[in-house]
């Protein structure tokens, strides 16, 4: 099985990597940390291609560049940046929205015609009850964005198995931004395994990973 991680020198990115590898997957990765993506696709016996997803010019590069179709995709991307409305920075809100959903967007559009027939998509996303909080409308809102996109992607791609991953609070370098992860956060590799668990039956639109 060919896997292309986007997003994986983060926590869930990463664990998800390790955790396709273990089950004899042949791995594609991809990140913004050059060092770190290196580092990861040695562990691994990965192939490490660099991209930011803030460009979709580098997208659409990392998918012409791909050896061979894909069988799952998994976008790992994710940026909070917690911040209140009256002091929206927007180079953080530009962060949030190129991590969140626009470099799911390029991802999408550029990657979907590299998937092998009965290919699967994996999209981190985040349960609303969860993200509704005092300085969290950029994430929030980048998230149901999100969501609301792979509902239509699913229109328009008749067949397509795109799941969005709903995981409750995963103890990941993400929460540096926010403070530290709250008590009973999931480690990133319950999440890593749910997918790889969900990747061998049939295709739902939500994953729900559950503590």
């Amino acid at each position: 099985m060919n896997v292309l991680i986007v997003g994986a020198t983060g926590g869930i990115g990463a664990a998800t990597a390790r955790a396709f590898a273990q089950a004899g997957a042949s791995l594609t990765l991809s990140g913004r940390d050059e060092a770190r993506l290196s580092a990861l696709a040695g562990e691994l016996g990965a192939h490490a291609k660099g991209a930011d997803l803030g460009y979709e010019s580098h997208v659409r590069a990392l998918f012409e560049g791909l050896a061979a179709p894909v069988d799952t995709l998994v976008y790992a991307a994710g940026a909070a940046h917690p911040e209140p409305l009256a002091g929206a920075d927007p180079a953080q809100v530009r962060a949030v929205w190129n991590a969140n959903y626009f470099g799911a967007l390029w991802v999408l559009k550029h990657g979907l015609g590299h998937l092998n027939p009965g290919g699967r998509v994996y999209l981190l996303g985040a349960r609303p009850e969860l993200v509704t909080a005092r300085g969290f409308a950029q994430y929030a809102a980048s998230k149901a964005a999100l969501a609301r996109a792979a509902d239509i992607a699913r229109l328009e791609h008749r067949g397509l198995g795109l799941t969005v991953v709903l995981p409750p609070a995963v103890d990941t370098g993400l929460w540096a931004q926010v403070g530290r992860a709250p008590k009973g956060a999931l480690a990133p590799e319950a999440v890593a395994q749910a997918i790889v668990a969900d990747r061998a039956g049939p295709a739902q639109a939500e994953l729900r990973v559950e503590g």
